[in-house]
Parts: C-alpha cells; structure tokens; sequence
C-alpha cells in the first residue's frame, strides 16, 4: 500500500485513546464495554477483542524479496508485428500486478489477431502471465506457457497479496484521462473476478479489517513517510473505486487496543497467494494448457515458438529482454512470521515503515527502506526485518507475546 496515497484517503483524524483489548489471557488494556443483548433495542453485541501478534525475531520462518516492475507511464499493453507474428506485450504493472491481472489479461487477449481455436503462446508464469493464459482459454485458445521459472518460483509469489490497483502504478504526471479510463475499466472487471474466488476451499480471496495508525495527526506529515527519492504516483483508487469497498472511519476512544494516539479502521481484500496461485495453476492445466521450460535471452527467439500469437508477461524480466529502460525496480522485502488464524486483522503503522497482512500461510511483515525504489537487489537483509519485527512488538507491549 502506498504511504502518501493512503494518508489521502484517510483524511483528518481525531485522537482516540488506547482503552480497548487484545484477546489474550492477560489483556494489556481495560476489556471492551459490552453492549446490551436487548435485541428490540436494536442493539448487538460488543466486538470481540483482536487477537496479538507474537512478534518476535525468532518466529521469522521465510524471507522474501519481490522487484516490482514500475513504469512512469503505467503498463505496456500493446501489440505489435514482428516478422510473421503479432506480440502482444503485457508488462509493467508495478505493486499492481495481482490486482489488476485479470482486467489487464482481458485488455491484452482483446489486442490478439486470432480465432478461437488458434494456439497461442504466454511468455512468463507469474501473476500477468498466468492469468493472461486463463483467460486466453475462456475466449478459446489453446495456450502454452513458456517460462524459466513456475510457481512458487516467480517473482510475483513474493508479494504481499493485497487489493491494491494504483500501487506505483503510474506517475501523476503521465496519468492521462485516457489511461485513467483504462485503468478503471481493468480494475472493476479485476475486481469482480476476485469477487468469484470468495468462499472457496484454501480461501484465496478474503476481505480483512485493518487498522491505520499514527503517531501524529493524519492531516500532519510523519517524517518517515517522505519517501524523497520516488514520484508522485497518481492517487486513482480513491478518485474513481470509492463504491467498491466500505470507506475507512476514525475510531472512537475504547474502539482499539494499540499505544497510539490516532487510528482509522479500514476493509481491504486480501489474496492468499500460496492457495490462489495453486488455485490458478490447477485451472490452467484442467482446461488443457501446457506448461514447458524455456529461457528466452533475445526476443528474436520468439520466432522458434509455432504459435503466431506471442503474449509477453515477463513482468521485470522485460527490462533485460527487451531493453526496456522504461521499468525501474521497486524492491520489497517481507518477512513471514508462523501463522496465527486468531489474527484475522492488517496493521499499517504510519511513520514506522510497517505494514502487516495476515495471510493463511503466515503474517507478513513488510520492511521498507529509503532505497527501495531503483533497487535490483534481491538478496534479503535479515537485520532489516528483524527491526521490522522489533517495531511491531511495540505495538504488544514491547515485546515478544
């Protein structure tokens, strides 16, 4: 999630005092008040206190490192004619790549010069990939996936797995109204697609309560959140998705258990990437895709492949494929803490460089530094979320629960 994107949509807050509770055997704060069970008054129960995070350094099972692939001008999708086949490129979806997919995917299929029936190709098996081949199948293509890597393998499995459509996505500045236009159109269709995957055994998609803190006002700059060496992304989310999801509120004194004096609570869709990409996979091999692994150093290659129709979905691959010198890295660290079911809520600490997302797989622990955006490096730096981790507890009492 975007800092200064969020602070927008948060908007003024007041100072709540930290009276509520965490469900633990010894609650660090008062118990909430229960509300009266008198139905005819109309009134419902108190809700339940919020489970703690054991935050500590040595529940850490996984770290991972993502490289978003970040275009000022937002995605390439387009095709182009090459020789005897037509490209067409889908790439560059910064921090946006599993919210968009599926309308991004539809876009590009729209772009291909086929009938049904036609093979075509999908160069790449991460997040643009594979669903730009599920939905390659839906119009009736039959379609081979060509990649070095396969899940969990890819980069995008790295993510932190959030509904997040605009996340450095785009330069205000190269923001047009016609991609504006494109880019709500790919994200209601994306939108609705996630909506098919609630409900279903693994729990792929949910929604999840978070909770935005600060240290001071929201309307008030927090120094940590400067972030001096990135744009200024275009805040669209906010502009033109407000009827997709509840908006987020500032919460009363007693409403939440955490040592600070300003919060809001928000709703924000959440993708369990070890279930939904398994999930994914699975379709694309029942409908009679076919998966085969190829390196692919020049893109002159793609006239080896028997297919005419070449989609390319090699996401930050692009920029050493293709020579792109548009995509700028964007790295993100994560930490993965032991899974806690009890914890069913997100944190997004404002100040602190901490965002939390509890998935079924773990709880996510996003490290962020000063240096991320331009960043190739994929080695992950342990002392960097183990701080992480450390700032979290604060939050717990300070520490390890």
């Amino acid at each position: 999630m975007q800092r200064r994107q969020f602070l927008r949509g948060a908007g003024a807050a007041v100072a709540v005092a930290s009276t509520g509770a965490f469900a633990a055997n010894e609650p660090r704060h008062p118990p909430l008040p229960q509300a009266p069970t008198d139905a005819i008054a109309g009134h419902f129960a108190a809700p339940r206190a919020l489970a703690p995070i054991r935050a500590s350094a040595d529940r850490i099972v996984a770290l991972s490192v993502c490289t978003r692939p970040f275009r000022a001008q937002g995605p390439r999708i387009e095709a182009e004619r090459v020789g005897r086949k037509t490209i067409v490129h889908n790439y560059g979806h910064g921090g946006s790549g599993w919210s968009l997919s599926w309308g991004s995917a539809e876009r590009a299929v729209g772009l291909a010069p086929a009938v049904p029936g036609d093979e075509v190709a999908v160069i790449g098996c991460g997040a643009i990939g594979l669903t730009t081949a599920l939905v390659a199948q839906r119009a009736g293509f039959r379609v081979r996936i060509y990649a070095k890597d396969r899940l969990p393998d890819v980069r995008s499995f790295y993510a932190t797995g959030v509904w997040s459509p605009d996340s450095r996505l785009v330069t205000a500045a190269d923001s047009t109204p016609d991609f504006e236009r494109a880019w709500e159109a790919m994200a209601r269709s994306s939108f609705r697609r996630f909506q098919t995957f609630l409900g279903l055994p693994g729990d792929p998609v949910e929604w999840r309560d978070g909770y935005f803190l600060s240290d001071v006002p929201f309307d008030q700059p927090a120094g940590a959140d400067s972030e001096s060496r990135e744009p200024e992304y275009a805040d669209l989310e906010h502009r033109f998705l407000g009827d997709l999801h509840p908006a987020s509120r500032t919460l009363a004194p007693g409403e939440h258990p955490f040592p600070v004096p300003y919060a809001r609570r928000y709703t924000q869709m959440t993708f369990n990437i070890t279930a939904y990409a398994r999930l994914l996979m699975d379709d694309f091999l029942a409908n009679g895709g076919e998966l085969h692994t190829r390196v692919f150093d020049s893109p002159r290659q793609f006239a080896d492949l028997r297919e005419k129709v070449v989609f390319n979905a090699t996401g930050y691959g692009a920029r050493a494929l293709l020579g792109d010198e548009t995509i700028v890295p964007v790295r993100g660290q994560t930490a993965r803490l032991i899974p806690q079911p009890e914890v069913d809520y997100a944190l997004f600490w404002r100040g602190h460089n901490l965002n939390v997302i509890p998935r079924r797989d773990g709880i996510l622990v996003q490290a962020q530094q000063d240096d991320d955006f331009g960043n190739e490096g994929i080695t992950p730096d342990r002392a960097l979320s183990e701080a992480a981790v450390a700032e979290l507890a604060k939050l717990f009492g300070g520490a390890a629960v």
